[in-house]
């Protein structure tokens, strides 16, 4: 009997040894009955299985991709669900978290609670709760991670309703606007205004007498870390910046609240950098 078991659980796990890592990341996307009713098609429809793999490891978007096309994966529940993303990277955790903030609401994503963050010596980690109708959808969210030049490089499904995302943010930048020569208008938001600095040395800023404007400027070098924070408690009609040598970004804000500027902001930016 102990010798028949000790066959059963080797036979067990040379089949498991067998199944190599694109057919694991396959399954991981569907569920065990979507998987076994069509076996048949996914052999079929990832075939040459060389053609899914990228740098020595299995090519997650591609497979996401052919799921999605071919009528495998589904994203959408039948009311609206809980459910959790995690996001991993080696990049500045501050950093990361703006350019997932800002790429999460540009794909429809504007409510969602931080449950979690870790930083070791390697990796950062965040992860968020969210309700909706349907889970994210990796192809929607790399072409917009794509506008900041960062990457999905491993995709996870743990369960149906929790998805884990390795970005690689090696050449990442916020997706802003970069002032050159150019007057620029900063339209009525909710939002502060994040900007491209790194081309110019000088910026001019004008405000309508409607405004009640409560100049709030923040500094920030090209992975996000603050390099100084610039403040007025009176109403100001215009201003005269002089950007910082190591300045990459600023965050034009107002000291208490956006609803104080009415009109839109002129900006005259000049100065080589």
């Amino acid at each position: 009997m102990v010798k028949i078991l000790f066959l059963t659980l080797l036979y067990s796990t040379v089949l498991l040894s067998q199944e190599n890592p694109l057919s694991l990341k396959i399954q991981s996307f569907l569920s065990e009955k979507t998987y076994k009713e069509n076996k048949g098609f996914v052999d079929v429809i990832f075939e040459p299985q060389s053609a899914f793999y990228k740098n020595g490891r299995v090519n997650a978007l591609k497979v996401v991709q052919t799921l999605k096309e071919n009528g495998l994966l589904h994203l959408y529940f039948k009311k609206p669900q809980e459910f959790r993303l995690h996001f991993k990277t080696s990049g500045y955790p501050l950093f990361f978290v703006k350019i997932m903030s800002d790429t999460l609401r540009n794909i429809g994503y504007y409510r969602y609670v931080t449950t979690a963050s870790n930083l070791d010596v390697s990796e950062f980690t965040w992860s968020i709760g969210l309700t909706s109708e349907y889970v994210t959808d990796p192809l929607a969210l790399e072409a917009e991670l794509a506008k900041s030049s960062c990457k999905i490089i491993d995709i996870q499904r743990n369960t149906s309703k929790e998805w884990t995302y390795v970005i690689d943010m090696t050449h990442a930048q916020l997706h802003v606007p970069v002032l050159k020569k150019e007057k620029v208008k900063l339209k009525r938001s909710l939002y502060a205004h994040w900007l491209n600095v790194s081309k110019i040395s000088k910026l001019k800023m004008s405000s309508s007498n409607r405004n009640q404007w409560h100049p709030y400027i923040a500094y920030y070098d090209s992975s996000l870390h603050l390099i100084k924070i610039m403040k007025k408690e009176q109403v100001s009609r215009s201003l005269s910046l002089n950007i910082p040598k190591d300045t990459t970004y600023i965050k034009v804000s107002d000291l208490y609240t956006l609803k104080n500027v009415r009109d839109p902001l002129i900006l005259y930016p000049s100065g080589i950098r």
